[in-house]
């Protein structure tokens, strides 16, 4: 089997699936253990912590581990930062058998810290009857130091190992979201995944194929020159009863409108009003598959009779918050206390600067738009209240990255021409 330690929503095991591989995820929180089941993926609801690890010794293949990263991620506290020292103490006992876990959560600053060390209890286990074949384990950029003290350890088990720090983007993901990386192998040399796409696209050489350009939040949402980030409503309970809005350009929403009566056809681009609504039956037509779309030049942008707009996605509220055009892709999304911070913006050009034309006012990001910039799969079976979903989405692997990073070491042939993972 594959082991996927704090597996959330299924980043790690969408990829898993496509490649006809299921893996056993444990995971604590209910609402991604809900959304894992309806998505059909195995599940043991529990407390890595506390679960034994030996249970798992001769039948693990691969081992999968993306600790909980609020300790140390720069949208919260960082007091994983202070409780280093803490953390990589433990890891060293672990290493060794020697479980001293209870004592060092008591120093931490932050009971969370210590769960970045859990994962060696679970490998020194499996290590005893010289398991598993690989290793991939993800976390935020400031863990960087904790998996190298991982690499030293495993290669003295006989791994070869690879760690670093990759950017989504670079492969195929529309979000420029920084992780580091940890990949061990037994069988062959670890070594990162060649990047598939980049800020400029890049030509075919002597030395190799080229770079696609990255991935805009235009393209990834099926956002063309008609459509603008306003909710097209269907039938189902938002807050408070009221209906639940789905994004523009998700894939199955517009067959399933239409067969609702809930859809009208677009009126003509000249036509087109940039006022944002909330309630009442929408529109959406998207641009056509990912493949249609130019393979050069920013997406297309909205535009109206009066001006012509540009729409943004601001990560939070805050003055330095990110703000990344719709033919950019997003900046990293992250979401908890923030859930119902992120918001589409509309950027006027200079010619309604000078007009002093007002813009239409901020519109919240849905779960499932979030989802999509995450690479999930358009349709996927987000369980919980939007708070909830937001927060497995924020914490999530990105299943494209995920599987760019698994395919050698499952022996998978894997190009992005064939495996789209929003389709």
């Amino acid at each position: 089997m594959v082991l996927d330690l704090f597996a959330g929503p299924g980043g790690w095991s969408v990829p898993l699936h496509r490649f006809g591989i299921r893996d056993i995820g444990l995971e604590w929180d209910e609402w991604a253990c809900k959304t894992r089941a309806a998505a059909g993926l195995l599940t043991i609801r529990t407390d890595v912590a506390m679960y034994p690890a030996w249970i798992f010794a001769g039948r693990t293949r691969g081992f999968i581990a993306s600790p909980p990263c609020q300790a140390w991620s720069m949208a919260g506290k960082r007091l994983g930062l202070v409780d280093q020292p803490l953390v990589h103490q433990a890891v060293a006992d672990l290493a060794v058998g020697l479980d001293s876990r209870e004592k060092l959560l008591a120093a931490c600053r932050d009971e969370r810290s210590l769960l970045a060390a859990e994962p060696m209890r679970y490998l020194h286990a499996l290590n005893s009857v010289g398991e598993p074949d690989w290793v991939a384990m993800e976390e935020v950029p400031d863990v960087l130091p904790l998996w190298k003290q991982y690499a030293a350890i495993l290669r003295s088990w006989g791994f070869s190992v690879w760690t670093g720090i990759l950017n989504a983007a670079d492969y195929g993901v529309p979000q420029t979201r920084r992780r580091a990386i940890l990949l061990a192998s037994r069988l062959r040399a670890a070594e990162p995944p060649a990047p598939t796409h980049a800020r400029v696209a890049e030509p075919e050489s002597l030395f190799g194929p080229g770079r696609a350009r990255w991935v805009s939040m235009a393209e990834a949402l099926g956002w063309g020159a008609t459509d603008r980030p306003v909710p097209t409503v269907c039938a189902g309970g938002g807050p408070g009863g009221g209906p639940e809005p789905f994004p523009s350009g998700a894939r199955k929403t517009l067959t399933d409108a239409r067969e609702r009566g809930t859809w009208a056809a677009p009126p003509p681009a000249g036509d087109i009003i940039l006022k944002p609504q909330t309630r009442g039956a929408g529109w959406t037509s998207r641009h056509g598959t990912r493949g249609d779309s130019p393979a050069s030049g920013p997406a297309p942008t909205c535009t109206s009779k009066a001006t012509r707009w540009t729409w943004a996605l601001r990560s939070n509220n805050q003055t330095n918050a990110t703000i990344r055009s719709i033919d950019e892709p997003a900046g990293t999304l992250f979401f908890g206390h923030r859930a119902n911070e992120c918001t589409w913006v509309a950027r006027p050009a200079a010619a309604a600067r000078e007009q002093e034309t007002p813009s239409p006012a901020p519109i919240r990001i849905t779960a499932a738009e979030a989802g999509i910039l995450q690479s999930f799969p358009a349709d996927y079976p987000w369980q919980g209240n939007k708070g909830q979903q937001f927060s497995q989405i924020g914490n999530a692997v990105p299943p494209r990255l995920a599987a760019h990073l698994l395919a050698p070491y499952l022996d998978r042939a894997f190009t992005p021409d064939d495996f789209t993972l929003a389709a």
